[in-house]
């Protein structure tokens, strides 16, 4: 099949099931589930182009199972962590700042989420049509990045977790494990994950391609809907979080400043 059948098949899927998502968040009042079924059909993207791609079968193969394992992994992460909860700040003063139509906007914000998830998913595509035979020595150092981007976001989530369960640690600033030397580490480790696909693709003409994923996800996280609105929700409600500022880094895991 044609990429671009593929690719349109793939937005076409994304359209209905945020479309859907969004007429949930109208009856539940809560917009925040989104976060995890952005996961979700990301991971279904890599499935949906490693099952219809025509480009080595190994590679597809190897797409399939690492992009839906990471969807399902931080999918489910997200969803545990939102489930039976109020609503996200960053979307409830979306929909206070909308107001009246904030129904209209979170269409269109779903949407457009959607979008940027068809430019993640260019990587994805770049691997499932990799010519057969596809050279085999891409494999070793694009699983290991992926192993240690999953492993790396996973850790720095159930550190997180453990210490937002700890009443002992209740209004304070999680400093210890990953934690201690990235203020975000669950999102440098995100950003690492999609270099697995242009490490996958290194012997592809389209390489160039596979570069959008990681610096869309690291614009989106440094400077739109990641770092900002969370660190200035923080600011506000952990008044020892601008020390916190001032010695950790922001992304990159580096030691601590005196």
């Amino acid at each position: 099949m044609h990429p671009a059948w593929v690719f349109l098949i793939g937005y076409a899927t994304l359209f209905v099931i945020f479309l859907v998502a969004w007429a949930w968040q109208l009856r539940t009042r809560n917009a925040g589930m989104i976060d995890a079924i952005w996961a979700y059909t990301l991971g279904l993207l890599a499935i949906i182009d490693g099952a219809l791609g025509t480009g080595d079968g190994l590679m597809r193969g190897v797409l399939a199972v690492l992009g839906g394992a990471w969807g399902i992994r931080l999918g489910t992460h997200l969803w545990r962590r939102n489930a039976g909860h109020p609503e996200d700040g960053r979307y409830a003063r979306l929909r206070a700042e909308w107001g009246a139509a904030a129904g209209r906007k979170m269409l269109g914000f779903y949407q457009l989420q959607a979008v940027f998830s068809m430019l993640l998913s260019a990587g994805f595509l770049v691997v499932a049509y990799l010519p057969a035979p596809a050279a085999r020595w891409p494999l070793l150092p694009g699983v290991l990045i992926w192993l240690i981007a999953v492993v790396g976001e996973g850790l720095a989530d159930d550190q997180l977790r453990r210490f937002k369960a700890d009443p002992t640690q209740r209004g304070k600033v999680c400093r210890s494990g990953l934690w201690r030397y990235s203020r975000h580490p669950n999102y440098f480790f995100e950003c690492v994950h999609w270099l697995t696909y242009t490490l996958l693709a290194l012997t592809s003409p389209w390489l160039w391609l596979t570069l959008l994923p990681p610096v869309v996800m690291a614009w989106l996280l440094l400077k739109v809907s990641g770092i900002p609105p969370t660190e200035a929700q923080t600011a506000r409600n952990r008044p020892d979080y601008a020390e916190y500022m001032r010695t950790t880094s922001a992304f990159i895991p580096w030691p601590p400043k005196r």
